[in-house]
């Protein structure tokens, strides 16, 4: 691009005038490449929306996080052999709007989990649609995105 010179001979203005325009595609650049992603990968792609699964074992691990949170169970099969259910949930500033908060559940925390069923077969892997814990009435039912 030719930036046309306020005087003859002047190449510091034109110097000047392309410095000015390289920093503020630069700027403009990092804006667009820190914004957040609005769309990402269809919760129908990975689960049976119409299909519930019910759980009820002890949490293993709280992953409080974006952009999915994930809630780790360990569930006992009916020959009574612990597996780990992973449970796909709300990114954390979602649930932070939700009441729930990095601190909401422990190890060893009771659950009942209600979510939609994994279109990979025999995958331990749930799309959370509710969760109750028995031992204080904690209850979250609600969706997202």
């Amino acid at each position: 691009m030719v930036v046309p010179r306020l005087c003859v001979g002047d190449d510091r203005e034109e110097f000047s005038m392309t410095r000015l325009l390289l920093a503020a595609a630069v700027a403009a650049a990092s804006l667009v490449a820190g914004a957040p992603v609005g769309a990402h990968h269809s919760f129908a792609a990975h689960y049976i929306e119409d299909k519930k699964v019910t759980v009820e074992g002890d949490v293993a691990q709280f992953q409080y996080r974006n952009p999915h949170s994930f809630l780790y169970v360990t569930v006992k099969d009916e020959k009574g052999q612990p597996q780990r259910w992973a449970i796909e949930w709300g990114g954390a500033g979602q649930l932070r709007g939700q009441n729930v908060r990095i601190d909401t559940f422990r190890p060893g925390d009771r659950v009942v989990v209600v979510g939609d069923a994994s279109r990979t077969p025999g995958e331990l892997r749930l799309r959370m649609r509710t969760i109750t814990r028995p031992s204080d009435g904690f209850k979250w039912g609600g969706e997202i995105d």
